[in-house]
């Protein structure tokens, strides 16, 4: 059910996702638990090819990055095509769409809940695991330890981008796109981590006005 309270946007808390206190708190994360959680399984997923396969060295970090620009590509496609149903999507389909990414764009400062819960995560990239070793084989190790760092690093963005200020960089384009997905437009900017995906899918802003709101913002 779509929260409604505003008291707790003030200090950028959430209300609670659910009634139930168990699953409410599974919704919740300390953002360091997924990013080291994955940096370790990305380690022994690595250290399992080095074991395992006669993959040479430049292999392994070529499937590495692939795997990591692999993350990047899901990451554009589940944030556009899947966090943001359709307007003709069923309700059942939008509740759904809500308790996993809505919720954040209405409280886009509570921390505890800028990741996925671990457990799902882990889940997940367990499942991909079976799947990529299905088609890749011995590279899917590799793959998926790339793949699993893209996430860690989404992660680390994600959350600066929400706690912190701008650098006075190049960096700070991070900031303007997502503040601009947040609190502008939301069918534009779906790439978090990096902008590619949104230039490759002519997805960024499209005049220079748009631009310059997404700068006031973040100031």
């Amino acid at each position: 059910m779509k929260a409604q309270s505003n008291k707790f946007k003030s200090n950028g808390e959430a209300p609670p996702m659910f009634e139930n206190k168990f699953l409410n708190r599974l919704t919740q994360t300390h953002i360091a638990t997924p990013i080291v959680i994955f940096f370790v399984y990305a380690i022994g997923l690595l250290w399992y090819t080095a074991v395992n396969t006669d993959l040479t060295f430049l292999t392994v970090v070529l499937v590495f990055f692939a795997g990591t620009l692999g993350f990047t590509f899901m990451e554009y496609v589940v944030h556009r095509w899947v966090y943001h149903p359709p307007h003709n999507a069923s309700d059942k389909y939008k509740e759904m769409t809500y308790n996993m990414h809505g919720f954040h764009h209405d409280y886009p400062k509570d921390k505890k809940r800028l990741a996925m819960p671990p457990i799902l995560a882990v889940i997940i990239a367990t499942t991909l695991l079976f799947l990529f070793e299905l088609v890749l084989g011995q590279y899917s190790f590799s793959y998926l330890a790339g793949f699993v760092v893209g996430y860690a690093m989404y992660l680390v963005v994600h959350y600066t981008v929400h706690m912190y200020p701008p650098p006075k960089n190049f960096l700070k384009a991070l900031w303007v796109n997502h503040a601009l997905h947040h609190y502008s437009e939301d069918e534009i900017l779906f790439g978090v981590s990096q902008p590619l995906w949104d230039y490759v899918f002519r997805t960024m802003p499209k005049s220079d006005s748009d631009k310059k709101r997404g700068v006031e913002i973040v100031k």
